[in-house]
């Protein structure tokens, strides 16, 4: 028993030296505000059509060592905008299209299956996340409070399921809106912790080495 404690405890330390990392490295974003579940807004205006081919969304966590960005790609998605104003939206995640920026051969045949295993996001049991938009309104800087995003002009609203857990997040996006293109850009932090995604039983080892903030970029593309 005390063998494949001891193996079991170098095998964490070995995945967690290639696993998201570097606290001095690491993206900053901005903070995004999490609470319960809310209620999603009524879909009014025109239909906006995602394109799946040029949007994504980027991850980049962090611990101990290197930082190690990957991409994720939709599946569908349609916001709903009326007059100048983007009423609702929705947007689906496909989990298993989990791209590694790096090829180091670490990171993409080690890295990659362990984020999507039980440990992190389980795509096999959750193969699809979403983001659902709750309220969009305006966003405005000041001194104390600037995005990390250049020329913000929204504050969006909306629950965000992974592994069937719903979160409802806020932060400030820019928002591009003619009349046939909708573009949408975020770039914040959230505590990876709240949507039950961890590393390992053994807290000694897993979860002390990655950090619990993970830095997400939104990049959208959608049109009539």
């Amino acid at each position: 028993m005390k063998i494949r404690a001891k193996s079991n405890s170098i095998y964490l330390i070995l995945i967690a030296s290639i696993i998201f990392t570097s606290c001095s490295d690491a993206p900053k974003g901005d903070k995004a505000e999490v609470t319960e579940q809310k209620e999603t807004a009524a879909v009014t205006g025109n239909t906006f059509t995602v394109d799946t081919a040029a949007s994504y969304i980027r991850f980049t966590g962090h611990g101990v060592g290197k930082n190690h960005p990957g991409k994720f790609h939709l599946s569908s998605g349609e916001l709903s905008v009326f007059g100048n104003q983007v009423t609702g939206g929705k947007f689906i995640i496909n989990m298993n299209s989990l791209q590694m920026e790096q090829q180091d051969p670490a990171v993409q045949n080690k890295l990659r299956p362990h984020l999507l295993s039980e440990d992190f996001f389980d795509a096999a049991k959750y193969g699809t996340a979403a983001f659902e938009i709750s309220t969009v309104g305006p966003y405005t800087a000041d001194a104390n409070n600037k995005s990390m995003v250049e020329n913000a002009n929204s504050t969006v609203s909306g629950n965000l399921t992974l592994k069937n857990i719903t979160k409802n997040v806020s932060f400030p996006a820019r928002i591009e809106l003619s009349a046939n293109l909708l573009k949408a850009v975020a770039n914040f932090d959230i505590n990876r912790t709240d949507w039950q995604i961890t590393y390992g039983n053994d807290k000694s080892l897993g979860d002390k080495f990655i950090s619990e903030t993970v830095n997400v970029e939104i990049n959208l593309q959608a049109g009539k």
